[in-house]
């Protein structure tokens, strides 16, 4: 029964793994919630616990230590799933430094890979990748069988060589089925307010700066280039809630837990399906919080690609999956986060 399935989460407490983490919860698995707390807080936990009215299991560890990572699976020998988020995550550290990203992002797979193959049973895994595997498409919106691409970062590397990891992994192992979920661009927060994104310094993030920006925590925003070949001139992301990113996991780990799965590997990407520009999301902002953001417009930023939003038919027809919120449900909950986090 899906109901008595225990998975362990890793990267937990970060920004999608905390919503996932609420959404298994609510599904009435039971989660094991492992964390560096490198780039998350333990404050986090406290919110999930009163999302779930639960005392939660949590286990403080680096999963590039072979000997703890050993220890966990001993200890919860009798898991269903591991749902892997734990990874470092910032393009642009991960050009400044790249062996760091290298070395987190893949030793802690093949760490879990590695345990998972000597268990004796079988283990559904769900990999948190990105759309970043495909840099710039050549056809919108992104299928699941476009090109990929060189990577534009070290970390959208670590991203396609761990797919490959897994995926070569799954053709010998007799214990792994695996689906790695495409990720766009995830934003907003939890409805009941406890937990939203947490940024590490100055955040990477598009929606995250609007809001700081907005309680006046930067001066103003830069919207980096208004003259690509985009409905405005400004970039054209698939901005995706949370909790509808969330929910595709516990769609993936089910179909994976029930056998439902054709072959033992599977990919899919996980979005709205539609492109909203840079200036799109700062209008729905300034719509739903009734402030005018103080942006400007700035040069380019080395990297960006000019649109990038998915085709969703495989995870709607496949994983019986769609988004349901909106822009603006997921810009207003992203707002509402801030000023709770800020005392606003």
């Amino acid at each position: 029964m899906i109901k008595k399935s225990k998975i362990i989460v890793t990267g937990g407490l970060g920004f999608i793994g905390s919503h996932t983490v609420a959404e298994l919860h609510a599904q009435g698995f039971e989660v094991i919630i492992v964390d560096d707390l490198s780039n998350s807080s333990i404050n986090v936990l406290n919110g999930l616990e009163k999302i779930t009215k639960t005392k939660l299991i949590f286990e403080k560890m680096d999963l590039k230590n072979k000997s703890l990572v050993k220890k966990l699976f001993i200890k919860y020998h009798d898991i269903s799933g591991v749902i892997h988020f734990a990874a470092s995550k910032a393009v642009g550290e991960s050009v400044i430094d790249p062996l760091k990203y290298y070395e987190n992002n893949l030793i802690t797979l093949i760490n879990l890979l590695k345990e998972i193959n000597s268990l004796k049973t079988k283990i559904s895994f769900i990999f948190s990748s990105s759309c970043t595997v495909y840099g710039q498409a050549k056809k919108l919106p992104i299928k699941e069988d476009e090109k990929i691409k060189q990577a534009e970062s070290p970390y959208g590397n670590t991203k396609q060589i761990c797919e490959e990891i897994i995926q070569d992994t799954c053709k010998t192992s007799k214990n792994l089925k695996a689906i790695s979920l495409r990720y766009f661009n995830p934003i907003g927060a939890h409805p009941s307010n406890e937990i939203g994104e947490l940024p590490i310094g100055k955040p990477q993030n598009l929606v995250p700066f609007i809001t700081q920006t907005a309680i006046g925590k930067h001066k103003e925003l830069t919207v980096f280039g208004n003259d690509y070949p985009t409905i405005d001139g400004t970039c054209v992301r698939d901005y995706i809630h949370v909790v509808d990113l969330a929910k595709a996991h516990i769609q993936s780990i089910k179909r994976l837990i029930e056998n439902k799965t054709v072959s033992n590997y599977d990919f899919f990407n996980v979005g709205t399906g539609k492109g909203s520009s840079v200036l799109e999301v700062i209008t729905s902002f300034e719509k739903v919080s009734n402030i005018k953001l103080n942006y400007k417009i700035g040069p380019r930023r080395n990297g960006d690609v000019n649109e990038a939003y998915a085709d969703t038919q495989k995870a709607n027809n496949v994983l019986d999956w769609k988004s349901e919120l909106s822009l603006d449900q997921a810009i207003l909950s992203a707002w509402n986060w801030e000023r709770k986090i800020q005392n606003i």
